[in-house]
C-alpha cells in the first residue's frame, strides 16, 4: 500500500509539474528558424513561448529578461511534424492477421507507447486513417491525451476505414463457413454507408475514411479496381458533409481517384495511378494529396506481408514513374502532404521521417517537403489556426534538429529538442 501511495503521489507531482510548466515563459534560441510558411529560413531570431502558445518571433538581442532562455546552438527550430496518414494501433506487419489476435485494450496500450515514441521523435500531430481495431482505441487515446492523463501527440482522424464486401478493408482469405471480424467497417449500398458513417461519428471519428479502391497490403482484392459505385461514393460524401466531417479517400486506381475528387473528398490517400486528369481535378477542386511513398519502400523486397507480391509489383517496377507524377502534381499546384502509413509499435521511430526524403526524390524542394509535413498538413486538417506554423497565438508545438534540414533532410529522423504545448518533452542533452 505504501508503494502504491508513493507512486500515486509521484504521479500527481509529475502531472502538476506538467500543468505548471504551461505557465512558464521560454525564449528558444536556435541558429535558424523554419516557420513552416516562408521559403527561406530566418536567422538571428528567437521564438518566445508563454504557457501553451507561441508569443512571437523576436531578434535575439530583444529577448525580454523574464523569459528563460533555451539555447539551441547548432540547431534549426521548426514546427512539430504532422503525420497525416497513420495507423497507431497496428503492431504487426501482417495487420489483417494481427488484429484478430489482440484486444482493443492491448492495442491501445501499444499505441500509447508508439505515439509517445513518435512525440519524442518530433511528431506532434497524427491523423489516424482507420486502424486495426474493431473498437475505438484511438478515440480513447485522444481523450486521455486531451485530459492530461498522458502526454502524447494531438490526434484527429477516423477510427476505421469503410470498405465494401470483398474490398481492401474486408478479410478475403477465410472460408465461407467462418465468421471473421474485419478491422474495417463493411458497408454495401447507400443505406449501410449512411449507418457506418453515423456510427463512426457517434464514437468520436472526426474524419471519414473510404476505401474507394482495392489496396496493396490486403489479400484478395485488386488496387486497380474501383470498389464503391458512383451512387455509394456520392452518398458517403454527402452524409459526411451533413455532419461537417471531411472525407479521406484511399484510392489507387485512376478512375477511383478521379471519381473521389469529383465527389468532393478532401484528400486522396496514396493516389498511385493518378494521371494528368487527376492532377487537373485536384487543382480545380483544391483536393489535398497524401501519397505515402516510403511505406512501399520499407516493405519492398521483404517477406513481411501477406500480400507481398502486390506491394512489390508497384514499388519495384512502377515507383520511378509514380514519383515523377507526384512531382508534376506538386509543380502544377496540388497540395502535397506528408503521410507515412507505416503502422505503430513494431516500426523503429526514426523511420517515419524518411517520407520527407521520398518527397524530395519526387521533385519537391527540401523546404517544400518540410512545409508538406507542417503548414500544408495543418491546412488539410483545418488546423492552420492551431499548429503547423511558428506564428503568434498558435500552440507551441516545436522541434529543433541538429544542423540544417535544408541541406540534410535526414536530421529530421532524430530531433534534439521537442516541445508540445509549451512543455519541454525532450530537452537538449
Amino acid at each position: 500500500m505504501n508503494r502504491w501511495l508513493l507512486q500515486a503521489c509521484l504521479g500527481f507531482v509529475l502531472l502538476g509539474g506538467y500543468l505548471d510548466s504551461r505557465a512558464e515563459r521560454y525564449a528558444l534560441v536556435p541558429d535558424q528558424v523554419i516557420d513552416g510558411v516562408q521559403d527561406t529560413a530566418q536567422v538571428e531570431v528567437a521564438v518566445l513561448v508563454e504557457g501553451a502558445r507561441i508569443v512571437e518571433l523576436v531578434a535575439k538581442d530583444l529577448i525580454p529578461a523574464d523569459y528563460e532562455r533555451i539555447d539551441l546552438q547548432g540547431m534549426t527550430l521548426m514546427p512539430g511534424m504532422i503525420n497525416a496518414h497513420e495507423h497507431p494501433l497496428l503492431y504487426d506487419d501482417n495487420y489483417q492477421t494481427a488484429h484478430l489476435t489482440a484486444s482493443s485494450a492491448y492495442k491501445a496500450l501499444l499505441g500509447l507507447a508508439a505515439m509517445q515514441r513518435w512525440l519524442a521523435h518530433g511528431w506532434t500531430t497524427i491523423r489516424v486513417m482507420g486502424d486495426g481495431d474493431v473498437f475505438y482505441g484511438n478515440q480513447d487515446l485522444q481523450r486521455v491525451f486531451s485530459e492530461g492523463v498522458f502526454v502524447g501527440p494531438r490526434i484527429t482522424g477516423a477510427a476505421h476505414y469503410i470498405s465494401i464486401t470483398g474490398g481492401g478493408g474486408d478479410i478475403n482469405y477465410g472460408s465461407p463457413e467462418q465468421t471473421l471480424i474485419a478491422d474495417g467497417l463493411i458497408a454495401d449500398g447507400p443505406v449501410e454507408i449512411r449507418k457506418a458513417i453515423r456510427t463512426e461519428i457517434k464514437y468520436g471519428s472526426d474524419w471519414i475514411k473510404l476505401l474507394v479502391t482495392g489496396a496493396f497490403h490486403s489479400v484478395g482484392d485488386d488496387p486497380r479496381n474501383v470498389a464503391f459505385s458512383p451512387d455509394e461514393l456520392a452518398e458517403a460524401v454527402a452524409e459526411a458533409a451533413r455532419h461537417n466531417v471531411p472525407v479521406a479517400a484511399h484510392a489507387h486506381a485512376t478512375d477511383g481517384i478521379n471519381q473521389a475528387i469529383q465527389a468532393g473528398v478532401r484528400s486522396i490517400e496514396h493516389g498511385t495511378y493518378l494521371n494528368d486528369e487527376s492532377i487537373r481535378l485536384m487543382v480545380e477542386h483544391g483536393t489535398f494529396y497524401v501519397p505515402t511513398i516510403y511505406v512501399g519502400d520499407y516493405y519492398a523486397g521483404t517477406d513481411k506481408l501477406l500480400a507481398q507480391e502486390k506491394n512489390d509489383d508497384a514499388y519495384l517496377s512502377y515507383r520511378d514513374e509514380w514519383l515523377e507524377k507526384i512531382g508534376r502534381a506538386h509543380a502544377a499546384g496540388v497540395k502535397v502532404v506528408v503521410g507515412v502509413d507505416l503502422g505503430g509499435y513494431n516500426i523503429e521511430p526514426e523511420a517515419y521521417a524518411r517520407e520527407f526524403a521520398a518527397l524530395i526524390e519526387a521533385g519537391l524542394s527540401p523546404m517544400a517537403a518540410i512545409q508538406a509535413g507542417t503548414s500544408v498538413s495543418a491546412d488539410l486538417l483545418q488546423w492552420s489556426d492551431r499548429v503547423g506554423r511558428i506564428q503568434s497565438g498558435l500552440f507551441a508545438d516545436l522541434i529543433a534538429v541538429p544542423g540544417n534540414p535544408l541541406e540534410d533532410i535526414s536530421v529530421l529522423e532524430a530531433p534534439s529538442f521537442v516541445m508540445m504545448s509549451g512543455k519541454v518533452v525532450k530537452p537538449v542533452q
